[in-house]
């Protein structure tokens, strides 16, 4: 059943809030995916405070243009002649590119067109780059290990120092 000018408004309305409240987006081709790997995936997206929407190619158009986002994607969201998606991500940049990349391996009816980050477009090659960054956890689990491995090397070395000391008042002893 087609919609209304008012519920088209509505959702532009909807996306346009959801652009400006976003970290960073994946646009995504689910053409031929079955409904099965596409719960799982809305699924995963949302225990991680993402969001995939699938939304209407005319209607972004209208979002983008609206805005004046000149943005070079427009031009490849042209050439998509299947069903396309977005995927926000509202709290982690790198998080929403992680799972569509993840879910792409696994299936390959899922196609990553390109992304936006930092108000900047990507293209797949830079979104698949993105998704194999370690994330913010993994990053600061390295840190903290750093830092306590620095730590105990100096109190190792203090210890040494110690050690030494005694060895040598000892051995002057004797």
């Amino acid at each position: 059943m087609p919609k209304t000018k008012l519920e088209k408004k509505k959702i532009i309305d909807d996306l346009k809030e959801k652009i400006t409240k976003q970290k960073s987006i994946v646009l995504v081709d689910f053409t031929g995916l079955s409904s099965k790997p596409l719960f799982h995936l809305r699924e995963e997206l949302k225990d991680s405070n993402c969001l995939f929407q699938v939304i209407k190619k005319t209607l972004l158009f209208k979002v983008l243009e609206e805005g004046g986002n000149k943005l070079p994607f427009i031009e490849n969201i042209k050439k998509v002649k299947g069903q396309l998606a977005l995927i926000f991500g509202f709290q982690d940049e790198i998080l929403p590119a992680k799972i569509a990349y993840q879910n792409s391996l696994k299936n390959e009816k899922l196609r990553i067109l390109g992304g936006v980050f930092e108000n900047n477009f990507l293209t797949i090659e830079k979104v698949v780059e993105l998704a194999q960054l370690p994330t913010k956890e993994e990053l600061f689990g390295k840190l903290a290990g750093s830092l306590q491995n620095t730590i105990s090397s100096f109190v190792n070395l203090l210890k040494f120092n110690l050690k030494g000391l005694i060895y040598t008042l000892n051995s002057i002893k004797k």
